[in-house]
């Protein structure tokens, strides 16, 4: 297999991930009946742009490389803001109090 076929195996395999999330965020809220972003999203959006991100940089093409580039430290950001929130939570919870003071 040729390194060109392999690199468009990666471009649409990374290309797949990141257009499921969509779907995932769609299911998620139709199930609840509101929008909704559900983390899943955040991850498929960070692995699915990291692997659009590798493609880019094979391709040499700087608009996409910018564009994913940029997507990267969003999606992580979110990922971290999300973390961050639940760390706090479980401490806030481990305290035994039922509000935050």
């Amino acid at each position: 297999m040729s390194e060109e076929k392999i690199w468009l195996g990666i471009g649409f395999s990374a290309q797949a991930l990141f257009s499921a999330r969509f779907l995932v965020q769609w299911i998620a809220s139709e199930r609840l009946g509101r929008s909704v972003v559900p983390i899943s999203f955040w991850y498929l959006s960070l692995c699915g742009g990291a692997l659009l991100l590798a493609y880019a940089v094979w391709r040499r093409d700087p608009v996409f490389i910018l564009g994913q580039g940029t997507g990267l430290f969003i999606y992580g950001r979110n990922l971290y803001l999300i973390h961050k929130e639940r760390t706090q939570g479980k401490k806030f919870q481990s305290h035994g109090k039922g509000k935050r003071e």
